[in-house]
């Protein structure tokens, strides 16, 4: 086991947590915010499979299209999605295959593309989402009391409104 810090990749990460963060304040609850998203993920992903039949990046898709109205400019719908832009056409190619969503040249834009919510999306959906909000609800809401659901709800949005991308 090499025990000099430039060789031992956990001694060369703690000199690097080290400097960066002396205190290592936050370093935990990151560490365990992390290891959580990624474990219910999986799990939701593979309930949600099991249980429908439907991918949970494809649901996010439709849920994404039903809360915006119906309908989203793919840039737009990209940037809402749990899934990646450049993964993002080849899902919508399969959504409008299987017939759950609709894709179209945008009206003010002929260069922009919109897709819109099939009846047998919402169909799809409304099959889904009672599944994947029981799963929700079973692995984390029911996990954590309404105090700690209202503080850490607030400490996200904190988080996520003072990121920017771009």
């Amino acid at each position: 086991m090499p025990t000099d810090p430039k060789s031992d990749p956990a001694k060369l990460l703690d000199r690097l947590i080290t400097e960066e963060l002396p205190s290592k304040r936050g370093l935990e609850a990151w560490t365990s915010f992390l290891q959580a998203h990624a474990s219910l993920m999986r799990q939701l992903e593979a309930d949600l499979e099991k249980h429908t039949g439907l991918a949970l990046a494809d649901f996010d898709v439709l849920a994404q299209l039903a809360n915006a109205g119906g309908e989203l400019r793919m840039t737009e719908l990209a940037n809402r999605a749990l899934i990646s832009r450049s993964g993002m056409t080849r899902r919508i190619n399969r959504l409008v295959d299987e017939g759950l969503v609709r894709r179209f040249a945008a009206q003010k834009d002929a260069r922009g593309v919109c897709v819109v919510l099939t009846g047998e999306g919402m169909a799809r959906l409304s099959d889904t989402a009672p599944v994947h909000l029981r799963e929700i609800s079973k692995l984390f809401v029911d996990k954590l009391d309404d105090r700690e659901l209202e503080v850490l709800a607030r400490a996200l949005t904190k988080v996520t409104l003072n990121c920017s991308f771009g």
